[in-house]
């Protein structure tokens, strides 16, 4: 019983990919678009799979109309609505949430051709609940800093710069790269910190492990709820930061949210 729920709830990790920092490289001939704060959503041809291999329970007449092949993007209803998204998507049992959710489509996974040749192949199955992510051309980095700057004025996570000339890359590359005024990155929960003061009886901070080993503490960011009920130990969370220390810790850390 036990071994038919795991293979109900989980698919295989896909490998995705991924973004590696903005840092003042040229990107002369790239294009950007907006970093969707949503849940990213891998489209296998059967099933819509998270980043970490779970499988979202989406409604049927949501993925009626989806393609025979392979799309990758993110779920999104709005800017800053995160929390709400993931209430929608993690729910075993779908409900009428999912009206409000669009799929914002930016790969084809294992297409052949440039970016927008890849893109093409999804024109055709656009519809109310599948769109294609806008690619503007960048002109210069002065450019992309304005585009920057108004999505973060509106309440936008970042910009993202893609070499569309590059093949489908299966990884974390230079040619896609994240832009942000703050950086972020993901570390693990392994326990809890006491709160004091107004959060006594509560999570003050979260102890958190980064892939090379260090342990620091994310306090800020955490709600009242989330200190109640924190994330759980072993959990990915992603949190936000200035710059690292000398010590490989990062600098102001803020919690943002916990990877599904």
């Amino acid at each position: 019983m036990l071994f038919v729920m795991a293979i109900a709830l989980f698919a295989a990790k896909p490998r995705l990919l991924l973004l590696k920092v903005y840092k003042d490289q040229n990107i002369s001939g790239w294009v950007m678009s907006e970093k969707l704060d949503g849940i990213r959503a891998y489209w296998d041809g059967r099933h819509l799979i998270s980043r970490s291999g779970k499988i979202i329970h989406a409604p049927k007449w949501f993925l009626k109309g989806y393609p025979p092949f392979p799309i990758d993007g993110e779920l999104w209803t709005k800017r800053g609505d995160f929390d709400h998204i993931a209430s929608i998507v993690n729910d075993e049992v779908p409900g009428d949430g999912w009206k409000q959710i669009k799929h914002y489509i930016f790969e084809v996974p294992g297409a052949k051709g440039d970016l927008f040749s890849r893109l093409t192949k999804v024109r055709p199955f656009v519809n109310e609940h599948i769109e294609i992510i806008k690619q503007i051309p960048v002109k210069s980095r002065a450019q992309l800093m304005l585009f920057l700057k108004e999505i973060e004025a509106k309440g936008g996570e970042g910009v993202v710069v893609r070499d569309p000339k590059a093949p489908y890359i299966a990884r974390r590359t230079g040619r896609a790269l994240k832009v942000k005024s703050f950086l972020d990155t993901e570390c693990k929960v392994i326990g809890y910190n006491k709160g004091k003061g107004k959060y006594e009886g509560m999570v003050g901070s979260l102890r958190c492990q980064l892939p090379n080993g260090v342990i620091f503490s994310v306090g800020s960011g955490l709600t009242k709820l989330q200190r109640l009920h924190p994330p759980a130990i072993g959990s990915i969370i992603t949190f936000q930061y200035k710059e690292w220390t000398k010590s490989g810790k990062p600098r102001f850390p803020v919690f943002l949210r916990v990877r599904r």
